[in-house]
């Protein structure tokens, strides 16, 4: 996998669903590659009652209840619709379930202004047409009639991005699990195998860009992703991610404990304000999520390795929360500022530790870009 950028989960932990599978003596709907408790255990990671051999790491960090429904919902004929604010997990959530259960999580539709019907039925190769007419061969099948074909998962990311003529398309998938394709005489009905289901994740602030249709809606389970504020699991999330992004650059940084320490107050912070904002325009564009914590994090450690003294500081940490989060100018520079002078200031003063470095760090870098 050293030649892929970004290994999808089914090759980036073949070797453990391989394990998973050959021990795996559980009844599985379908043609399920693995039983509803194994793929929970993929997701969540083995405990000592499981009783396995050998340790599965957790690979989705939320409320077990949340994966459990996804999973009986995918056993079901409904379709599974995530739903939450950006950076949640929901995207990683579809693809680990996929990957567990049809192993294979790149049959994707991505939900844009531009998606039309065709990606999710079919469409035509032109050139096969003119030569030989219309017929199976000629077709192109979508991502999701690929998986009606194979008894897979198809995924549909950003549903709501989409149109609402796209997204009545799938009314008939989900209902009636067939396709017709009118422009054949014979050999026109594309039918789901058992084992076909849609995951489809939604941005629940893009509320009122392309709204789900009442019918559409009944044709979904509903599973509400919250945001992550649990410090706790917030902080096995990070250093999760951490971790894989070092291995990938094949990079040897430490991040203290302190310094991480110091990320998640200051987004727990932020947070706090945004929340007790009294308009739109005294917020972060940011969704201030675990995601964009990630990426500062991220940015950090890659320009500490890069351009720094090949060890992560918290002035270099708060150069990178500035210039990620500081997306309108000068709004979120001034937000910003007021945290800094408000909230670090006198924490630098009464804790001392990293936080002057870290306001130092910030006030450095407002000042560049103001």
């Amino acid at each position: 996998m050293s030649d892929l950028l970004r290994a999808p989960a089914e090759l980036k932990y073949a070797e453990e669903l391989d394990w998973l599978e050959s021990v795996d003596d559980s009844p599985k709907p379908f043609a399920w590659r693995l039983s509803p408790k194994m793929v929970r255990l993929f997701v969540l990671g083995a405990e000592r009652s499981d009783g396995l051999d050998r340790e599965v790491a957790q690979k989705w960090f939320g409320d077990r209840s949340f994966v459990e429904r996804a999973i009986v919902t995918l056993a079901s004929d409904r379709g599974l619709l995530l739903i939450g604010d950006p950076g949640t997990g929901k995207s990683w959530l579809a693809e680990l379930l996929a990957a567990a259960i049809s192993r294979n999580s790149t049959q994707v539709v991505q939900g844009t202004a531009g998606t039309t019907e065709d990606h999710i039925k079919y469409s035509w190769n032109v050139s096969m047409v003119i030569a030989k007419g219309q017929s199976r061969e000629s077709m192109i099948p979508s991502p999701i009639m690929t998986a009606m074909e194979t008894g897979t998962i198809g995924r549909f990311e950003e549903l709501t991005r989409s149109t609402s003529d796209v997204q009545d398309a799938l009314i008939s998938i989900l209902s009636e699990k067939y396709i017709s394709v009118p422009e054949l005489d014979s050999d026109n009905i594309v039918f789901a195998k058992p084992g076909f289901s849609v995951i489809a994740t939604a941005n629940s602030r893009d509320r009122g860009v392309n709204d789900l249709s009442s019918a559409l809606k009944r044709r979904f389970n509903f599973v509400r992703i919250p945001v992550v504020t649990n410090k706790k699991s917030e902080t096995e999330i990070v250093r999760f991610r951490t971790e894989e992004l070092l291995r990938r650059h094949q990079i040897e940084l430490d991040v203290p404990p302190t310094l991480l320490d110091v990320l998640l107050r200051s987004f727990a912070d932020l947070r706090e304000a945004a929340a007790a904002a009294g308009s739109e325009d005294e917020k972060l564009e940011s969704a201030l999520s675990t995601a964009e914590q990630i990426g500062v994090l991220e940015d950090a450690i890659l320009h500490s390795n890069f351009f720094g003294e090949r060890a992560l500081t918290a002035h270099t940490l708060a150069a990178s929360l500035v210039g990620s989060l500081s997306r309108r100018a000068p709004e979120d520079l001034a937000i910003l500022n007021k945290y800094m002078h408000g909230v670090v200031e006198p924490r630098s003063k009464d804790e001392g530790g990293l936080w002057p470095e870290f306001l130092a760090g910030g006030r450095d870098t407002i000042a560049t870009l103001s």
